[in-house]
This record gives C-alpha cells, sequence and structure tokens, in this order.
C-alpha cells in the first residue's frame, strides 16, 4: 500500500541497513504512534488511514470521548476542544498533552490536521517523538491557519493537494479519500 510504504520511509520506521540485529525493545514491541483528530472530518480521515498504521501499537487521541468505543482494543485519549479564538481551551490542551504524552510515550505523533492537536505536535516534538501534520483534504486553496504553525514544528507536513503543496513548499502523497 503506497501510504503504508510512504508513511514508514518519511518517519524512519525502516531499519537502517548499517545495523543487522534489531535492538531488544525492537523485537518485543511495536513502536507506539499517538494518533490525533478532532471530532468529523478529521477523524474519519485519520480512521481511513488505519491500514498504513498495522504493525504499530496505535494510542488515539480526540475531541469527542464517544469516538473511544470506535477504536476498540487501542487505548483512547479524550481532550477537550479548542479553536485559535480559545486560549483558555489551548491550556487545558496543553496539559492534557503532557500527561499523555508522558504516559504513552510514543515514538512518533501522527495528525489530521486540527487545531487542537498542534499542542501534541508541539509538545510531541520536544519530548523527542517524530511528527507528521497531515492537512485537511478540506483545505483545496490553502493551507489551513494550524497547518501554517504545523509545517514550522512538525518533522513533516504534508498537503492533500498538489498546487497547495506546490505553494506552501509541502510534500504531496495524494489524497485520503
Amino acid at each position: 500500500m503506497v501510504v503504508r510504504i510512504s508513511l514508514r520511509s518519511a518517519m524512519g520506521f525502516r531499519r537502517q541497513a548499517s545495523s543487522p540485529v534489531p535492538r531488544a525493545a525492537e523485537r518485543t514491541r511495536p513502536r507506539k504512534l499517538l494518533l490525533g483528530a478532532s471530532g468529523g472530518g478529521h477523524w474519519i480521515e485519520l480512521r481511513r488511514l488505519q491500514p498504513a498504521f498495522d504493525g504499530f501499537q496505535s494510542v488515539y487521541v480526540s475531541t469527542l470521548p464517544g469516538y473511544a468505543s470506535v477504536v476498540g482494543g487501542h487505548r483512547y485519549h479524550a481532550v477537550p476542544d479548542a479553536s485559535r479564538f480559545s486560549v483558555r481551551g489551548f491550556a487545558v490542551i496543553f496539559i492534557r498533552a503532557i500527561w499523555i504524552l508522558l504516559r504513552e510515550r510514543p515514538y512518533a505523533v501522527v495528525t489530521t490536521g486540527s487545531a487542537p492537536m498542534l499542542p501534541f505536535i508541539l509538545l510531541g516534538r520536544l519530548f523527542g517523538a517524530k511528527t507528521l501534520w497531515i492537512d485537511s483534504v478540506a483545505n483545496s486553496e490553502h493551507i489551513s491557519s494550524s497547518g501554517k504553525i504545523a509545517k514550522v514544528i512538525a518533522h513533516r507536513c504534508i498537503c492533500q493537494w498538489p498546487d497547495v503543496a506546490a505553494t506552501e513548499r509541502l510534500d504531496y502523497w495524494g489524497r485520503i479519500v
């Protein structure tokens, strides 16, 4: 699957040829991914990427507590929703993000581009996790305002529209449809 190959190589999940023997931790359990999206379309896009996360231990974060039943068998954390106009809302999310990241210790943070997941990208990077921001397919003419911030913070920021990707100097890997 193209998305799986691209995701693995982009996030550095492939072992280097120079290390023929995997480390003990790599042999005993899969690497942990923290996968985040707000409710609605962002969540649907993230769930459509599920086959790309096979072989990894997935932990989900979203803004709707009811989504916990959708990710059966995986850990789930709910955070409050916030927008760029809600500084107080982001303060609560930052505190929750610190707690979740310290508890889960993910290898990578992947999000389908929503404002409440920006703290996870920022703090994830500060805590040593690789970070991937996938801007929403809904942004067909320009990158989202959260995406503008994320492209400075995240290790990788990709766009789902080739014209926008070219204008913003982002990677284009295709669309999640």
